[in-house]
């Protein structure tokens, strides 16, 4: 009997080894380049999935296409290359006082000294680079291939409308993103280019594309705003400062950490660079400096007040009368070449985010009638807690949202279907009884509608007669942030 539990303990014990190692090897490895929320490349936050949806049910074909896009992946702005630039002198101080500590200076990394931005020199910032360009060449590509029926027709710019805002990263994206849709079907060069035209208008007055500028009441909210977000920073970069002048000798700040962190994600995601300033941080480290970015896109672009998204209403209204373009030239029959296929825009972040917001997607639960209340949401919880609100997902480079129209005429309760396509993937919308596939109803009657109870102009008009955000609640809402910051630390 005891020869028998000799045996026995040792294989519990090699089958339990064997689960554990087994569970290990199922999760993929830490890859800082999938956690840079919106400094994400757009390959990273796909992992590599190719747009591969489910066919729409039979007898269903797609008669429009709604396309609202993030610029490819760009250079730092001007005001961020400044910010690298200082951070030569700073991390050159750090060095400099720890001389005549040896051990700080064995701790230090070797290559804070003399360090230089790849940046130094730069008199434009923001502008997409290569890679940036290659993102929207290839999803023009991909897109022509998933839609084959919609893009067949012959180029003219009342079938095929291109808009961009004026910001060059914008229009640039455009402009690669229709050589892909359109390759191979002019007669320009070897490759058979064609040209076409990408509509602007002016920053000043673009309400569609560039509405968190013409907003008003939306500038003064993020304007009071920043302060709370950045308090809401403190702790986590507080940690990190602590565990940063541990492990590396030297007197590290937060500001340290922050312009750190920030090297880190451009090194990641433009330069390929992971073993430099990521290298620096932990992947736990790494997963809270990401939920503070997330947290701050939540607060100042996303549901954290319903100002963010409202503010969107123009462009929401362009999409859904382009849907009803096409459903009026399908009924009427008109012949092909007369009537609009697809409406494809290219903005910023700041656009996409609003614009997703609208239709509701990234909600769990009863966060979808909090919305239509225009209640502020709870933050997204901190690691390693999970979450569904991700800037790597909602608004990673190049980043967009297809909204599909389809003509389903066997189908007797309603002969049009929307589909909506996040980053390319089907994505169900709560409003839709958690769906991708909506009737046009269905969808204008939970999604649309409730938006529109309101125009751009009340919203944003600080002096209106019907301000959607009272003072009390802006202050309500911060209250509300705050006291689940100090629950949390506690």
């Amino acid at each position: 009997m005891a020869g028998t539990k000799q045996i026995v303990m040792p294989m519990f014990l090699l089958v339990l080894l064997f689960l554990f190692t087994s569970s290990r090897a199922e999760q993929p490895p830490f890859s800082i380049k999938q956690h840079l929320s919106t400094v994400t490349r757009y390959s990273a936050a796909n992992d590599g999935r190719n747009s591969n949806i489910a066919p729409a049910p039979d007898g269903c074909v797609p008669i429009h296409l709604n396309l609202v896009a993030r610029h490819g992946t760009r250079d730092p702005t001007k005001k961020r290359i400044r910010e690298l630039n200082n951070l030569e002198s700073q991390l050159d101080m750090l060095i400099r006082g720890a001389v005549g500590n040896d051990s700080s200076l064995r701790k230090a990394p070797s290559w804070f000294k003399g360090w230089k931005s790849p940046w130094r020199g730069k008199v434009k910032g923001g502008e997409l680079i290569p890679e940036g360009e290659e993102e929207l060449y290839y999803l023009g590509i991909r897109t022509r291939k998933l839609f084959s029926d919609l893009f067949s027709d012959d180029y003219s710019s009342e079938v095929y409308t291109i808009k961009a805002t004026q910001v060059p990263r914008a229009s640039a994206s455009a402009v690669a993103f229709g050589m892909g849709l359109f390759s191979g079907r002019g007669s320009l060069g070897s490759d058979r280019r064609r040209a076409f035209s990408v509509i602007s208008e002016s920053r000043a007055s673009d309400t569609m594309l560039r509405f968190f500028d013409c907003c008003q009441k939306y500038e003064d909210y993020r304007k009071n705003q920043e302060p709370a977000v950045d308090k809401l920073k403190e702790p986590v970069l507080d940690d990190i400062t602590k565990s940063f002048t541990e492990r590396y000798g030297l007197n590290f700040t937060r500001l340290h950490i922050s312009s750190l962190w920030f090297l880190c994600k451009q090194e990641a995601s433009l330069l390929n660079i992971t073993n430099q300033a990521c290298g620096l941080f932990s992947p736990s480290e790494v997963v809270l400096l990401e939920w503070t970015d997330d947290v701050e896109l939540f607060i100042l672009k996303g549901y954290g007040n319903s100002l963010n998204y409202k503010m969107g209403i123009p462009l929401l209204e362009d999409v859904i009368q382009s849907m009803k373009q096409a459903i009026k030239a399908k009924e009427e029959k008109l012949v092909l070449g007369s009537y609009e296929k697809a409406r494809l825009r290219f903005a910023h972040a700041e656009t996409v985010v609003p614009f997703t917001c609208l239709l509701g997607l990234f909600l769990e639960g009863p966060d979808v009638g909090q919305t239509l209340r225009e209640q502020p949401l709870q933050l997204p919880p901190q690691p390693p807690a999970t979450r569904i609100w991700k800037g790597s997902t909602v608004a990673p480079f190049a980043g967009n949202n297809m909204l599909v129209l389809y003509s389903c005429p066997a189908n007797l309760s309603d002969k049009y279907f929307v589909r909506v396509l996040h980053n390319e993937e089907p994505i169900t919308m709560p409003g839709c009884d958690n769906s991708d596939f909506c009737s046009f109803k269905v969808f204008m009657e939970n999604i649309v509608a409730p938006h529109l109870e309101h125009d751009f102009d009340t919203l944003c008009t600080v002096d209106g007669e019907e301000p959607v955000l009272e003072p009390e609640s802006s202050k309500l809402s911060l209250f509300h942030w705050l006291f689940w910051l100090r629950n949390d630390n506690k």
